[in-house]
C-alpha cells in the first residue's frame, strides 16, 4: 500500500516514518514538508539513514493523493482540517494526528482550541481501538486520540465501566517528557529551562482534558476529571497517576484482576501485577501502555492507578499505525511489535 506522511519533519512524523518503515505491507511514497523541500529525510530523521531514502517535497493534498492510498496527517491543530476534507474528497483514507476531529461537538474544539472548525461536516472516529475497534475498521477517517487523553482514558477506564470510583472526584497528575511539545523550539522547553525542574502548567485549561471527559462520559455522564500536566526532563514518555474515590470495599488485588479481565484481549495493554508500577523506560520505543500500581488505601476509602506511555508511541504514531492496521484489515500488530529500550 502507498503511504505519504503530510508533516513529516516533527517528531510526530519522524516516529510515524520509522514505524511504516519496518511494516510489512506499507511503501512510504511521500513525507511532506514545506520549510525542508528537497532535503532529505535522514537529515532531519537520522536514525533513518539507509532505511528510508525519501526526500522531503512541498506538495498540495491532491498531489499527495495522487501517488497514496492512504495518508497520515501529522500537521498543527487549524490546519489539519483543511487537508484532511480535501483527501477525503478524492476517497484517500485519513488518519490525523492533531486535535481537529476529536470532538464530535465543534464548540467543544473551538472553546478549547481557540480555532473556528471549518469542516464540521467531517465525521471521524476517535481512534481509540480498546473503545472504538468496530467503528475504525469502517471509518473513512480517524481522529488519534492525544498522548495524555491515551493514558488517562485506558487507565480509568475500568473503574468507571465497572462503577468502582465516585465519576467527580478523580485526579490525574500526568508527567510528559520534552518531546511531546514538538519539534519546534520554545522557551520552556529549551535546556536550559527543562533540565533539573518539573513544571506544571495549564493547571484547569489543558485541551485534552475534555477530550477525557468526552470518552470517559460514555460509560458515566456525570464524570468530571481534574487534570494537571507537568514538564519533566526526560525526551520521552508519559507516567500518569490517577488519585480515585472508591465507591466499593476493594483491594489491590481485586483491582488486578478487574484490569486484567477487561484488557484480556488486548496486545498493546499489558497489566502489572498489584504492586508494580509501570515505568517510562519499559515502553520507551514501542505502542505498549502498561498499567499498574492498583494501590488500595481503604482508610481513606481510595485506589491509586499508574500507567505508562511513550508519548511519540501509544500516544501518536504507533497507535496511529495500529488504526491504520484496523482500517485496512491488516494484522492489528503489524510494524508495532517493538521491545521497549529499557534501561
Amino acid at each position: 500500500m502507498k503511504v505519504g506522511v503530510i508533516g513529516a519533519s516533527g517528531y510526530t512524523g519522524g516516529e510515524l516514518l520509522r514505524y511504516l518503515s519496518m511494516h510489512g505491507e506499507c511503501d512510504v511514497v511521500c513525507a511532506t514538508s514545506r520549510k525542508l523541500s528537497g532535503k532529505k529525510v535522514e537529515t532531519v530523521h537520522p536514525h533513518l539513514r539507509g532505511i528510508l531514502d525519501l526526500s522531503f517535497e512541498d506538495l498540495t493534498p491532491a498531489q499527495v493523493a495522487e501517488t497514496c492510498d492512504f495518508v497520515f496527517t501529522a500537521t498543527p491543530h487549524g490546519a489539519s482540517m483543511k487537508i484532511v476534507a480535501e483527501l477525503l474528497d478524492v476517497g484517500v483514507k485519513v488518519v490525523d494526528l492533531s486535535g481537529d476531529f476529536r470532538f464530535s461537538d465543534p464548540a467543544v474544539y473551538e472553546k478549547y482550541y481557540g480555532v473556528k472548525h471549518e469542516h464540521p461536516e467531517v465525521k471521524a472516529v476517535y481512534g481509540l481501538p480498546e473503545l472504538h475497534r468496530k467503528e475504525i475498521k469502517n471509518a473513512k477517517v480517524v481522529a488519534n486520540p492525544g498522548c495524555y487523553p491515551t493514558s488517562v482514558i485506558l487507565g480509568l477506564m475500568p473503574l468507571v465501566r465497572e462503577n468502582l470510583i465516585e465519576p467527580d472526584r478523580i485526579a490525574a497528575d500526568s508527567k510528559s517528557g520534552v518531546s511531546g511539545a514538538g519539534a519546534q523550539p520554545k522557551q520552556g522547553t529549551h535546556f536550559c529551562m527543562a533540565e533539573e525542574s518539573i513544571t506544571p502548567y495549564l493547571l484547569t485549561k489543558h485541551r485534552h482534558l475534555p477530550e477525557m471527559e468526552q470518552e470517559l462520559r460514555r460509560f458515566d455522564d456525570s464524570l468530571k476529571l481534574s487534570f494537571v500536566p507537568h514538564l519533566v526532563p526526560v525526551i520521552r514518555g508519559i507516567s500518569t497517576t490517577l488519585h480515585c474515590f472508591l465507591r466499593k470495599d476493594v483491594t489491590g488485588d481485586d483491582l488486578h484482576r478487574i484490569y486484567r479481565d477487561h484488557y484480556g484481549g488486548e496486545t498493546f495493554v499489558r497489566i502489572l501485577e498489584s504492586g508494580n508500577v509501570p515505568r517510562m523506560s519499559a515502553v520507551r520505543g514501542t505502542n505498549y501502555i502498561d498499567i499498574g500500581g492498583f494501590g488500595v488505601d481503604s482508610e481513606r476509602g481510595r485506589a491509586i492507578v499508574v500507567s505508562a506511555i511513550d508519548n511519540l508511541g501509544k500516544g501518536a504514531a504507533g497507535q496511529a499505525v495500529q488504526n491504520m492496521n484496523i482500517m485496512e484489515g491488516y494484522p492489528e500488530t503489524m510494524g508495532l511489535k517493538q521491545v521497549g529500550l529499557h534501561p
